[in-house]
């Protein structure tokens, strides 16, 4: 399936899921005022930058969590972050779990001070 952007992406998973989603996006969005919203990896995802910026933030549905992508190494995050760590330093965040919004800010503006360099 291909999206074209955040919203065709998010009528595809349930209505709860989606106001997880929607608040993450908002809480990006909030954090880092210069985001710009893309799909990539078929997922959505936002970039930084002059034009079409890097992608520096993606995040997904699934059965039983959201990812969010890619990993984050600030040290200032790292412990925080621990019981999220997925195999590949990808963050899962269980559905059965309150969603650490304000984390997950941090997250974004963490990664998106990497990808500015």
């Amino acid at each position: 399936m291909t999206f074209a952007d955040h919203e065709a992406y998010f009528a595809t998973v349930p209505p709860e899921v989606r106001l997880l989603l929607e608040a993450i996006q908002s809480e990006v969005e909030r954090v880092v005022p210069d985001a710009q919203r893309c799909i990539s990896y078929q997922m959505p995802a936002y970039r930084i930058g002059e034009k079409k910026g890097r992608v520096f933030f993606y995040f997904a549905a699934f059965k039983k969590h959201i990812g969010v992508y890619p990993p984050v190494h600030d040290p200032a995050l790292l412990a925080e972050l621990a019981p999220y760590r997925g195999p590949k330093d990808n963050l899962i965040f269980p559905l059965k779990d309150d969603l650490p919004i304000a984390l997950i800010g941090r997250v974004a503006q963490a990664l998106a001070g990497q990808y500015r360099r």
